[in-house]
């Protein structure tokens, strides 16, 4: 249950018909804070797995060049 909001009457600066001043601010409405329910962790796989790939691609690429240089592939 929330509680009534104020009397049209009372409500200082609201003009006849409810609106507001410019520059006026409503009057304080009920909101809902908070978190319905806990949220998911997210996986953290994809993101190691991508990483492992990426680095082992790096490694192969790097030793190429290396054994290039050495002239390994004559």
């Amino acid at each position: 249950m929330t509680a009534p909001g104020p009397e049209p009457d009372d409500a200082p600066g609201l003009e006849p018909g409810g609106s507001v001043l410019p520059g006026d601010t409503p009057p304080d409405a009920g909101q809902t804070s908070g978190l319905s329910h806990p949220q998911p962790m997210p996986s953290r796989a994809v993101p190691i797995t991508v990483l492992v790939v990426l680095g082992v691609l790096v490694l192969g690429v790097a030793a190429f060049f290396v054994l290039r240089a050495l002239d390994f592939f004559n």
